[in-house]
């Protein structure tokens, strides 16, 4: 074998090599990716069943409840137009507060509710997650188009 053919070989294998690496470290990173959805979205069903994501939205106030064992808590988050309800158990950071912004880390039960196994809590007054705040904003806009839009009978009654 002439030497310009070993060094196409060597070139090959370690192309295939690097290759190989790449698809490995890729098929990691993709599995632990978390994504960010809002309760509307969680709502219509954008959300995955199977794997972990991140629900971000408002704790809804007056829905905190905490079971005798101190550790394990109820609430809902809300993005002023749907609701999630979730339960957490483990210790709360200290910020979080019903009406405060809040990011939960879990998975969604068959029972339709959040089984967060990280939450995390705004932590400054005037902090709040860019997709939190997003998506109360988009939750915001769907609520202000859908109120100024009359009912369809009202329109069938006007003619319109």
């Amino acid at each position: 074998m002439k030497s310009r053919h070993k060094r196409m070989v060597f070139i090959a294998v370690g192309l295939a090599a690097l290759g190989g690496a790449a698809a490995l470290i890729l098929n990691a990173l993709q599995s632990n990716i978390n994504h960010f959805f809002s309760p509307t979205e969680v709502h219509s069903n954008a959300a995955p069943k199977d794997r972990s994501f991140r629900l971000g939205g408002l704790v809804e106030v007056d829905s905190v409840q905490r079971e005798d064992d101190g550790l394990t808590v109820h609430f809902r988050v809300t993005d002023n137009a749907e609701t999630v309800p979730v339960t957490y158990t483990g210790i709360l950071p200290d910020l979080f507060r019903e009406g405060e912004g809040v990011v939960a880390q879990g998975k969604i039960g068959n029972d339709g509710v959040f089984m967060a196994d990280e939450v995390l809590a705004k932590h400054d007054e005037t902090y709040m997650p860019p997709e939190v705040a997003e998506a109360l904003e988009k939750a915001e806009q769907a609520k202000t188009e859908s109120a100024a839009q009359p009912p369809i009978a009202v329109q069938q009654q006007e003619g319109i």
